[in-house]
């Protein structure tokens, strides 16, 4: 990744990796594609390489961004879908005209040769996700200052952490000190 941008946070579930281009929505927010060229690169390491990107294409793309992270907490906390999201989401879905593939492994990969293309194909991996379609449900994460929207497949379904390598290890890491400190305080 080019020097000077924190790192994209990737995971199995494209939508919510999409949702965590922000980080931190209740601290001091980190924007992880603040750049036309961030959004190709983090559409390419996403598996949906695009040439170029323009900065109405990049709001477009945060407009989307935003609206599938309000579906998902909705979904989360089993509340009714905000209206304006869904109608941006639906928007986004049916604008683009990816193209799925068959690789020779049998594998489906996306082709798209657009913004709008990859956007398509983002809004309706959260369709799927928010209509219920694939096992698993969404869940907030437990850092007060992320609040992330995940989505949970484990078998469980008790995840407390959108990523255990920043949010989980953060908190555990906080409440370590804690009581480290009051442990210290106790000695005589």
């Amino acid at each position: 990744m080019p020097a000077g941008f924190p790192d994209f946070r990737l995971g199995s579930v494209l939508a919510t990796s999409f949702t965590a281009t922000l980080t931190e929505r209740h601290g001091d927010a980190v924007e992880r594609i603040p750049t036309p060229q961030r959004l190709v690169d983090w559409l390419a390491v996403s598996g949906l390489a695009v040439e170029s990107c323009t900065t109405a294409e990049l709001d477009l793309t945060r407009e989307l961004r935003e609206a599938i992270h309000a579906a998902a907490t909705a979904t989360a906390l089993q509340e009714a879908l905000p209206a304006p999201a869904v109608r941006v989401i639906n928007e986004h879905s049916a604008r683009g005209r990816p193209v799925a593939v068959l690789t020779p492994t049998g594998e489906r990969r996306w082709r798209v040769s657009r913004v709008e293309d990859a956007l398509s194909v983002i809004a309706a991996d959260a369709i799927s996700l928010i209509a219920g379609e694939r096992d698993g449900r969404f869940a907030l994460c437990a850092s007060p200052t992320c609040r992330a929207a995940f989505f949970d497949a484990s078998q469980s379904r008790t995840r407390r952490w959108c990523d255990m390598n920043t949010c989980g290890n953060r908190q555990k890491k906080a409440r370590f000190n804690a009581s480290h400190r009051k442990n210290s305080g106790s000695d005589p």
